[in-house]
């Protein structure tokens, strides 16, 4: 198993520059939609939540994980066809721009869905 990091800066550390880039807009992106989340890390990565676990994100080789559980990726299959998916996760890849407002919308739907 992978250490765990302490902090969410620590995470970050870990990956090359533009990598870590990447994970900044993501958590950019996440700290607009979800202002009341906590930022934590769980199960190794870094997430928000509010009184449940909302999403969480991770780097991996070739692409940038986004894991909104499975309701968040079966009630956006359709704006989800482009991406590879499965039960809990969306990959987006390092080599095309970020979908910031899906992202916001599949975020939006997890706290109404937590609700």
């Amino acid at each position: 198993m992978n250490p765990k990091p302490n902090s969410i800066q620590e995470y970050f550390s870990w990956f090359p520059p533009e990598i870590q880039a990447k994970l900044q807009q993501m958590r950019e992106i996440l700290q607009q939609a979800l202002p009341e989340a906590e930022e934590v890390i769980s199960y190794h990565m870094p997430a928000f939540k509010t009184t449940e676990m909302l999403v969480y994100y991770a780097a991996a080789k070739s692409h940038l994980g986004f894991y909104p559980t499975s309701s968040g990726v079966i009630n956006f299959k359709e704006e989800l066809a482009g991406y590879v998916t499965s039960k809990g996760a969306i990959q987006f890849p390092y080599s095309i721009p970020l979908p910031e407002q899906l992202i916001m919308e599949i975020v939006k739907f997890r706290v109404e869905h937590c609700r």
